[in-house]
C-alpha cells in the first residue's frame, strides 16, 4: 500500500500533465504566447519581434502549424496566433481559427514584419513575444513550460513579474521527485482511481482519434499505414503503427486535438495508443486499462522530470519505457519484470536525437515502441540487461536518473550542434 501522501501527489501530476493540445505544442506555444501579447496591446500590432530559446526554433522549423492551410515554421504559428488566437484556451488556442484568419495571417506574413531573433537562455523553452503598433509595445514571456508566462508588460508597465516573486499567481507544480517504479505499480494496484478515469478516458478517445485519421488518410510520411502495409496486421506491428499514425497526423497540421504527456503530444500518444492496442487484442477490461495508462504515463512522467522539458533526447524513448512497463504488468509480469523491461528499452534506444519536431517523429516512436515490446518480451522471460553493461547501473532508480544527466547535461553540446546544421 502507498501513503496517502503518494496517493494525492501522483494523482496531482496526472492532472498536470494531461491535458489537451491542439498541435505540436511548440509552434502551439508561439501562438499561444502571440495571442495572449496581442490582447496586451489590444489591437493587432503594426510589427512582431519573437526570441525564441535554440530547442524552440528547432521544434517549430520543420512542423506544420494546424489551421494554417499548410504553412510551417515560427513566423506562422505567430502569425495565426495573432489573427486568429484565443488565448484563453491556452493549448488549445487555434481550435476556432476561421478562413478568414488564416487568409489574414497569410497576408500579415507577406508584410514580412514579423523578426525572430535566437534567445540565449539557459532554459531550453523560452519564448519572448514583443509587439509593437506605432508607439506602443507589449511583451509576454514564457519560461519552462508551454503556457508558463512568467512576465507580462504594457509600455514600461509591468503587469507581471514571476521570476521577481512580486506576484502570488504564480503555479506551483507537484514535486516529481517522489516518482519511483515501485510505488507506481503499488498505486495503481491498490488506489481508487475513479477520480482520475475521466482524463484517461479522454486520453483513450482523443488520442485513438487522431490515429485513425492516421491510419485512413494520408498525411506526412504514412508511417503507421506503411507498417501495416509492410509488415502485417499482428499486434506487435499494429502497436507500432497506431502510435506511429498519430504522429503522422499531428506533425503534418491535423486539426484534432491530442491528450499530452510532458508537454508532449507525440510523448503522449506513445505512451497510450500501444497500451490500448495490447488491452484489446488481450481483452482487458476498462479498469485493468485505465490502470496500465496510468502507470505508462507515470513512469514517463518521472523520466522527463529528469531531463527537462526539450533536449537533444528524444522524449519518444521515454514515452516507450512507460508503454513497455504497462504491457508488462498487463501480462501478469512483477514488479522486477516491469522494472527490466524499462532497462531493457534505455540500454537500447537511448540514443536517438531529437532534431525537432517533423514528420519524422513518427518513424522514431515506431522505433522506441518497438524497443519497448522487445524490452517487454525480454523481460517476461527473464532477460535483462545487466549492471556495468554501458550505462546500466544496479538498480532502475539509478538507471532513470543516469540517462536524465546523459539528456540533460551531456547532450548540450549536442543540442547545440544539431541546431547549428539545421538553420545552416
Amino acid at each position: 500500500m502507498v501513503s496517502d501522501t503518494i496517493i494525492n501527489n501522483y494523482k496531482s501530476i496526472l492532472k498536470e500533465e494531461l491535458v489537451p493540445a491542439l498541435g505540436c505544442t511548440e509552434p502551439i506555444a508561439l501562438a499561444y504566447c502571440s495571442a495572449f501579447c496581442r490582447d496586451v496591446l489590444s489591437c493587432i500590432p503594426d510589427r512582431i519581434v519573437a526570441y525564441c530559446s535554440g530547442n524552440i526554433i528547432k521544434n517549430v522549423s520543420g512542423v506544420v502549424v494546424p489551421n494554417c492551410n499548410g504553412l510551417k515554421g515560427i513566423k506562422a504559428a505567430i502569425a495565426i496566433g495573432i489573427m486568429g488566437g484565443i488565448a484563453e484556451k491556452e493549448l488549445e488556442v487555434l481550435t476556432n481559427v476561421t478562413q478568414t484568419d488564416i487568409e489574414n495571417a497569410i497576408a500579415y506574413l507577406e508584410k514580412d514584419v514579423i523578426v525572430v531573433k535566437l534567445l540565449e537562455t539557459t532554459h531550453p523553452l523560452h519564448i519572448i513575444i514583443e509587439c509593437y503598433k506605432k508607439e506602443d509595445k507589449a511583451c509576454v514571456e514564457i519560461v519552462d513550460r508551454h503556457t508558463n508566462i512568467v512576465k507580462i508588460t504594457s509600455n514600461d508597465k509591468i503587469l507581471l513579474d514571476i521570476c521577481n516573486n512580486n506576484n502570488k499567481t504564480s503555479t506551483k507544480l507537484t514535486d516529481r521527485s517522489i516518482l519511483n517504479i515501485k510505488d507506481i505499480v503499488d498505486f495503481i494496484e491498490s488506489t481508487d482511481l475513479s477520480d482520475i478515469a475521466p482524463i484517461i478516458e479522454q486520453e483513450i478517445s482523443c488520442n485513438t482519434n487522431i490515429s485513425q485519421e492516421g491510419l485512413k488518410n494520408n498525411w506526412g510520411a504514412c508511417i503507421g499505414k506503411n507498417l501495416l502495409l509492410y509488415y502485417g496486421n499482428d499486434i506487435n506491428t499494429r502497436a507500432k503503427a497506431v502510435a506511429a499514425a498519430g504522429s503522422d497526423a499531428r506533425m503534418s497540421g491535423c486539426t484534432l486535438p491530442v491528450m499530452i504527456n510532458s508537454g508532449s503530444g507525440n510523448q503522449g500518444m506513445t505512451v497510450s495508443l500501444p497500451v490500448i492496442e495490447f488491452a484489446k487484442e488481450w481483452k482487458k477490461d476498462e479498469a485493468t486499462t485505465i490502470k496500465a495508462l496510468v502507470l505508462s504515463n507515470l513512469v514517463a512522467i518521472q523520466q522527463k522530470s529528469l531531463i527537462g522539458p526539450l533536449s537533444a533526447y528524444c522524449g519518444a524513448i521515454n514515452a516507450a519505457c512507460g508503454a513497455g512497463a504497462a504491457i508488462t504488468w498487463m501480462a501478469g509480469g512483477n514488479i522486477t519484470q516491469i522494472e527490466n523491461t524499462i532497462t531493457n528499452v534505455l540500454a537500447n534506444v537511448s540514443g536517438i536525437i531529437c532534431d525537432g519536431a517533423k514528420p519524422s517523429c513518427a518513424i522514431k516512436i515506431a522505433s522506441a515502441v518497438d524497443a519497448a515490446i522487445m524490452g517487454y518480451n525480454l523481460a517476461m522471460h527473464n532477460t535483462v540487461f545487466k549492471p556495468g553493461e554501458g550505462i546500466v547501473k544496479n538498480n532502475i532508480q539509478d538507471t532513470i536518473a543516469g540517462v536524465g544527466v546523459i539528456a540533460s547535461k551531456g547532450m548540450e553540446n549536442t543540442d547545440k550542434t544539431i541546431l547549428s546544421i539545421m538553420i545552416n
